[in-house]
């Protein structure tokens, strides 16, 4: 394997905190320093911001499902650059949120990165990939609802990530077990918050 792809996760993680200087951080400046036309960086950044220490954050389970909605949908239509309404590139959050963010999730990363290489691509091509895509829509349109029960915002984030790291390094198997897990979400969730 080559270390593209090895090291695919750490190396956004690293782009993405080198690139936040200021000390309130605004979804433009996460968007700017992952790169517009990187929907999978971007949806794999937004979704682990949501499965870190971050998540208490209230809304910010709902800004990650506009936001990830966003890219989809773009994905879908087949869109080469990322464009979010200005209502939510002025959202912010604390520089230092992120950055103990990113410190929490570089164990997880580093574990998961052992795993990745590029297989099974034909997940990656239409229509494969749009069946994919639409189970991530249906999931943001429930997420908002989400945020009264704890830890599912971060459930649901967490398979959205699994897809987008499969997405970036080009790992099919990562993004068939992705779409198990997106399956069984709602299921999972309806466990935790009322049993």
């Amino acid at each position: 394997m080559t270390r593209e792809n090895t090291h695919a996760l750490s190396d956004v993680l690293d782009q993405l905190e080198d690139g936040l200087t200021d000390e309130q951080v605004c979804v433009r400046d996460i968007v700017d320093a992952s790169g517009r036309s990187s929907f999978a960086s971007l949806i794999l950044i937004f979704a682990l911001i949501c499965t870190s220490p971050a998540s208490t954050i209230p809304g910010l389970t709902t800004a990650t499902a506009l936001i990830v909605f966003s890219l989809t949908t773009q994905l879908i239509l087949g869109k080469k650059s990322v464009w979010l309404p200005d209502f939510i590139m002025r959202r912010r959050v604390s520089r230092k949120t992120i950055v103990d963010g990113i410190a929490w999730l570089r164990q997880p990363v580093r574990f998961v990165e052992r795993f990745l290489k590029v297989r099974f691509t034909i997940v990656f091509e239409r229509p494969w990939l749009w069946g994919s895509l639409s189970l991530i829509l249906c999931l943001t349109l429930f997420m908002p609802f989400m945020e009264v029960i704890p830890t599912s915002g971060s459930i649901a984030s967490g398979a959205i990530a699994m897809f987008g790291a499969g997405l970036l390094a080009r790992d099919g198997v990562l993004v068939v077990i992705s779409i198990a897990e997106l399956s069984v979400v709602p299921l999972v969730i309806w466990q935790v918050g009322f049993v």
